[in-house]
């Protein structure tokens, strides 16, 4: 798995980042990928179906 992250897309609401902090953290106002496998200890994909302009990739 690969997460990817559409700047053009991102809100910067912080959803992913609540929901997996080892995967997203906030840059300038919007999220960033910071570990692009993913993680084993949160739920990539949730962080993905939470996000209101789906702008995560997985």
């Amino acid at each position: 798995m690969v997460v990817k992250v559409d700047p053009k897309k991102c809100i910067g609401c912080g959803a992913c980042i609540a929901l997996c902090p080892e995967a997203f953290e906030l840059k300038d106002g919007k999220s960033q990928v910071k570990n692009p496998k993913g993680c084993d200890e949160c739920d990539c994909k949730a962080a993905a179906d939470a996000c209101p302009t789906s702008a995560i990739s997985l």
